[in-house]
């Protein structure tokens, strides 16, 4: 798992990774496209990766892709968990249907980095739906980080090993 905060590096770092571990490595994009800013900072991953890659686009259900054997990226949890907090607009059940998903993915023989924000780490926001779904958030971290074998927290582009 790396985490850290906006552009500290994070998915660059989990690209190296990716391809210190396996030529053809796998890069899964949970993002939902809004709008034609978001859809220019995609291009931009898109472009950094070459033809190495087998990219997937899955918002949701990760645990119906088929890695076993494979080195696969997953960036990142942040986006995967905007998907289901707007969709099922209750934090209990969308953090529950994260962890299945989660579960049943991880279950799979392959090697898995997790890509993640830390937005917990300001202040608290005067804004209820921010509020909840950094709780949402730092929740999914939490469950993701104590079953990482490694976790790595990204600050201005260097990398913290929090767990080796």
């Amino acid at each position: 798992m790396i985490t850290g905060g906006q552009r500290s590096g994070k998915s660059t770092y989990a690209e190296r990774l990716a391809l210190s571990l396996s030529v053809h490595p796998v890069y899964v994009a949970t993002a939902h496209v809004w709008d034609e800013e978001f859809r220019k900072r995609v291009e931009i991953h898109r472009q950094r990766r070459g033809p190495e890659w087998e990219n997937i686009e899955e918002e949701r259900w990760l645990s119906r892709l088929q890695l076993t054997g494979r080195v696969a990226l997953i960036d990142c949890l942040t986006l995967w968990a905007t998907n289901f907090f707007f969709d099922l607009q209750d934090v209990d059940k969308a953090l529950e249907a994260m962890k299945s998903e989660f579960d049943k993915l991880v279950g799979q023989d392959a090697t898995l980095i997790f890509v993640t924000n830390e937005i917990g780490l300001g202040g608290t926001s005067e804004n209820r739906v921010q509020r909840q779904f950094t709780d949402l958030l730092g929740w999914l971290n939490q469950y993701v980080a104590s079953r990482a074998d490694e976790v790595v927290l990204m600050v201005s582009g260097i990398a913290l090993k929090l767990r080796e």
